[in-house]
């Protein structure tokens, strides 16, 4: 029977196909963004905590989906109305492959760390040149095949609902996204609960879910091809508006440029409001998505009050590209350390404009492009996707390197800031309200760029270094010194950090030869640890924090220049699963919070497998764990004491957080007096440099008495919470805490 182009008799009504078809694409787009999320931890967990790692899987994500949905729109184009089966069939089949992968990327990351190992590369381009091109090999297919659901979903609504062809584009984007905001909120919940792996699992299950009422539509439909499409009425054929032709693939690349870029500018200016933690960047994230969600529902209401159900043919108002490049600078205004605004406020006013805009603008300018045709939408979508991989590289490493994030986001907002006062050309359909906006535009952007201020500049006295992983800021004088990075404090001048080198260097039981200290910081663990006249190995991740050595000690550039020290800029746990070095003590101190994102590769079995390796017989791990829940002490304390058969935990001198001491040899029963001894003159003089006089012997004393009076059995810290699991990759406990700590307080309320 062929193709009428209309509903047949056994299909369910128009309304209900539409919106079981759109329910589809609302669960694609939060296995999307599910998958998005757990593949980069993965990564990140078998490659390194590195910037350029982040950078190599979101653009290898971006490049997947461009790729995928240009070549499927190409291919459509070329068989016409020649499909031999429905499109809906074809769809899904791509999402049950889509469903696979989430259980095939894990295996396929862990092939590639081993056979990196055994390729022992040592030099950090080489690395990440082999590291990038097993990524890129093992993602691009499977976000291809995501990428390629928006065409072929393009051409299953022409198939079944021809008359909506003319926005198919627009209402597959725009469920998509709804989709994506839900990604944003529960794979976080999902991982507290069930782990990377076991989150995987429910997005496998949600794309099989999707393939299986695909078949069960497609069946219904019985719509093997579009005929007769031209029996439905014709989509009205749109006139230029804001741009046409090759004028809107340009502004599709500058959204996705922009936004996307912007996207990490905004971290780095509301980190020292929102903090470091995986739910202050989902919210970040979640905003935008909703906020584009908004903008899309909208445009659609817009587009549907035009003539039919088809493509617009009425221009937008123009006052709505120059709204846009006033919104682009909003957040100048809400990162602002001036104003007192919650942290909420200030990211929805500073995000939700620029990016609803984008929501309504993105994809007017899709279905203007194609008129329904899958592959004009495809290769539309994928020059967007392009933008979006190109700009947090221009972002990354040409503009936050050598810019504030205040003129980072200036740069980025200059297209808009160009475009915006088009409709200041007289010309049809420009009213007087639109040239008077596009009039008032100039002069209300410059008083948001030099009226707003940078966080730094809260600090009168500072010295800022940036670069492509983070903004750092040293400030503060004398005992008083700061170190921020992204706005966050990192650490402070305490006894802490220099009794993470003395305590475990003087539990030895033999002359120490090296040590290795991971995350630099101030610099003050590094220098206690030159102290004893040892090798010592400083690994830090942020390039600027070791510069700022001298500021926090006078001595630091010449410590620098010592033939005893040697910096590495590297993420530490890549580096320790790289070297071939063995030391006498590995001394960790994580960055803050102990929720940090990513802190849990420093703390899980995994770090503790590879730490154990690079250990001499009898050498020592010491762990720093500062404040943190029970949970989070006992999912610690448990991975440790699998991961090494003697460990001992003290509380700190300054009474907050604790030491972590694990070895493969029993640790010694010594007294203060017996750890005194064992320190080297200098050692003793670095240990007590900040007590009051007379300081000497009596002070190094105190120090070793009043930790190990604080002395608590491991079996204590675990005893808290008896059912956590150990800390892993797969499962980071200190990161995800929401419902715990909702539960907690719901407790507590009762």
């Amino acid at each position: 029977m062929p193709d009428t182009g209309h509903c047949l008799p056994n299909h369910p009504s128009q309304k209900t196909f539409r919106e079981l078809f759109l329910s589809l694409f609302f669960v694609s787009g939060f296995c999307s963004v599910l998958y998005e999320l757990v593949w980069l931890r993965l990564a990140m967990a078998k490659f390194g905590v590195t910037t350029a790692m982040v950078s190599i899987v979101l653009s290898v994500f971006m490049a997947g989906l461009g790729l995928g949905s240009w070549a499927s729109g190409a291919w459509l184009d070329r068989r016409g109305d020649r499909l031999p089966f429905p499109a809906l069939r074809l769809y899904a089949v791509i999402e049950l492959l889509i469903g696979i992968s989430g259980i095939a990327v894990p295996y396929e990351l862990g092939w590639g760390r081993g056979i990196l190992e055994g390729l022992q590369l040592s030099s950090s381009p080489a690395y990440y040149s082999a590291s990038g091109l097993w990524v890129a090999c093992t993602l691009i297919p499977w976000c291809g095949l995501m990428g390629a659901t928006i065409p072929i979903g393009m051409r299953a609504i022409r198939q079944t609902l021809p008359r909506e062809s003319g926005r198919s584009f627009s209402s597959l984007y725009t469920a998509n996204v709804a989709g994506a905001v839900v990604g944003t909120v529960l794979p976080p919940l999902l991982v507290e609960l069930l782990g990377f792996r076991g989150t995987l699992w429910v997005g496998a299950a949600c794309n099989c879910a999707i393939a299986t009422t695909a078949v069960v539509l497609s069946r219904s439909s019985n719509s093997p091809q579009e005929s007769t499409v031209g029996n439905a009425e014709p989509s009205a054929k749109p006139i230029p508006n804001a741009a046409s032709g090759s004028a809107i693939l340009i502004l599709l690349f500058l959204s996705g440029l922009t936004s996307m870029g912007m996207e990490l500018v905004w971290v780095r200016q509301f980190t020292p409001y929102l903090g470091t933690v995986v739910y202050a960047f989902a919210s970040i994230l979640c905003v935008y998505l909703a906020a584009t969600f908004t903008g899309s529902r909208l445009y659609r209401r817009w587009s549907s009050r035009q003539v039919g159900d088809s493509v617009g043919t009425t221009a937008e108002s123009p006052v709505l590209w120059t709204l846009l490049a006033l919104a682009a600078l909003f957040p100048l205004v809400t990162s602002n350390p001036g104003i007192h605004w919650s942290k909420g406020l200030r990211l929805v006013l500073g995000v939700a404009p620029f990016t609803g805009l984008l929501g309504f603008l993105t994809p007017m300018l899709v279905d203007r492009r194609s008129a329904g045709d899958p592959g004009k939408a495809g290769s539309a979508y994928a020059v967007n996707v392009v933008g979006c991989i190109l700009g947090p590289l221009l972002a990354g490493f040409l503009l936050l390197p050598y810019l504030s994030e205040r003129w980072s986001l200036i740069v980025l907002s200059l297209p808009w800031l160009i475009f915006g006062p088009r409709a200041l050309r007289p010309r049809p359909g420009v009213t007087r309200f639109a040239s008077g906006a596009a009039y008032v535009l100039v002069p209300l952007a410059g008083v948001l760029i030099f009226s707003s201020k940078g966080y730094d500049e809260r600090y009168p006295q500072r010295q800022v270094l940036r670069d492509s992983t983070a903004t750092v800021i040293a400030t503060g004088e004398d005992m008083n010194k700061q170190l921020l990075v992204n706005g966050y404090g990192m650490t402070s001048l305490t006894p802490i950090t220099k009794m993470m080198a003395h305590l475990p260097l003087a539990f030895l039981d033999r002359a120490p030869q090296n040590a290795l200290d991971i995350c630099f910081g101030m610099g003050t663990t590094f220098r206690s640890l030159l102290s004893w006249k040892i090798h010592v190995t400083a690994v830090e991740l942020v390039p600027s924090v070791p510069q700022m050595f001298s500021y926090f000690h006078s001595d630091g550039a010449e410590l620098l220049l010592s033939p005893l020290g040697h910096v590495v800029i590297d993420d530490g746990r890549r580096y320790l699963e790289r070297t071939t070095q063995q030391y006498d003590l590995i001394t960790i101190d994580p960055p803050p919070p102990v929720e940090a994102a990513g802190s849990s590769m420093l703390y899980s079995e995994e770090f503790y497998a590879a730490a154990r390796k690079r250990l001499r017989p009898g050498g020592i791990l010491a762990q720093w764990l500062p404040e943190g829940d029970n949970q989070d002490f006992a999912a610690v304390a448990r991975a440790l004491r699998n991961s090494f058969p003697y460990v001992r935990v003290f509380g700190s001198v300054d009474g907050w957080g604790f030491h972590f001491l694990a070895s493969d040899r029993p640790l010694p029963q010594l007294t203060a007096n017996d750890l005194q001894r064992k320190l080297p003159a200098d050692a003793a003089a670095d240990l007590t440099e900040w007590d009051p006089p007379p300081g000497g012997s009596p002070a190094v004393l105190l120090a070793f008495d009043t930790v190990l009076d604080n002395e608590i059995p491991i079996e204590k810290l675990i005893a808290a919470s008896p059912t956590t699991p150990a800390l892993r990759d797969d499962r980071p406990i200190n990161e995800y805490y929401a419902l715990r700590r909702w539960q907690r307080s719901s407790g507590r309320h009762q």
